[in-house]
């Protein structure tokens, strides 16, 4: 049985309930926040995980999303009604590490909380260092230096990120980015996908513009291309 503890922030009740419930029977911990405000409170508290609605009577889910991330960088799965594709690349652009859109099916939800979770198991002692020491990728620590600088990367950019350094000098495309480092199958993969390389490169590139760790191969995919030292 699990013991993560998620956090729904959900004002209809029907809903959270129902994802409560689901939760529930997997064996997380769940906690309800109906409000914005009363998400960012309960958070402070300590949790693994936030399903977040992005229509919250007192303030907007993007406002919650973005402060969040000022002080966490735990795996956020955005719930909304907001269905488009450029509704989920802003989401996804603001730090969201996923993007369900409603109806949903509560089993395939509880399917992607346990996929971000697995992610953060079972990491090696590694540390990889790319071009000179200008990179550095700690796997255990979930961490990320550039010239010795920490780098905020999201839990699923670090999982992008180490999935294609780890294939250094392959192209990869970007329904295998999804579909490996998610887990599960993802709608509109393409601008999802490129949401995250490109909140990547402005963590990581002096110049996002002329990257030289993550290149873009038109029409295929990405290749990681720093060299090992």
């Amino acid at each position: 049985m699990a013991h993560e503890k998620i956090l729904v922030t959900e004002d209809e009740e029907k809903i959270s309930r129902i994802v409560k419930s689901y939760l529930e029977k997997e064996g997380f911990e769940v906690s309800v926040a109906s409000t914005g405000t009363m998400a960012l409170e309960t958070i402070q508290k300590g949790y693994d995980l936030v399903i977040l609605d992005l229509m919250l009577p007192d303030m907007e889910g993007e406002t919650v999303c973005t402060e969040i991330r000022r002080f966490s960088d735990v795996p956020i799965i955005i719930l909304t009604a907001k269905g488009s594709e450029d509704e989920r690349v802003r989401g996804l652009g603001l730090g969201a590490d996923d993007y369900v859109v409603k109806p949903f099916s509560p089993r395939e939800l509880v399917a992607r909380v346990k996929a971000h979770l697995r992610r953060m198991m079972g990491k090696d002692g590694q540390v990889l260092s790319y071009n000179g020491g200008l990179l550095k990728i700690n796997i255990p620590a979930m961490e990320v230096t550039r010239a010795g600088i920490p780098v905020d990367l999201t839990k699923t950019e670090f999982s992008i990120l180490l999935y294609l350094a780890q294939r250094a000098q392959t192209v990869i495309s970007r329904a295998q980015i999804i579909s490996s480092v998610m887990g599960y199958e993802f709608e509109g993969y393409d601008r999802v996908t490129d949401a995250h390389i490109k909140n990547i490169r402005r963590k990581i590139e002096e110049n996002p513009q002329e990257p030289v760790f993550i290149r873009t191969i038109y029409g295929a995919g990405y290749k990681f291309v720093g060299k090992t030292e």
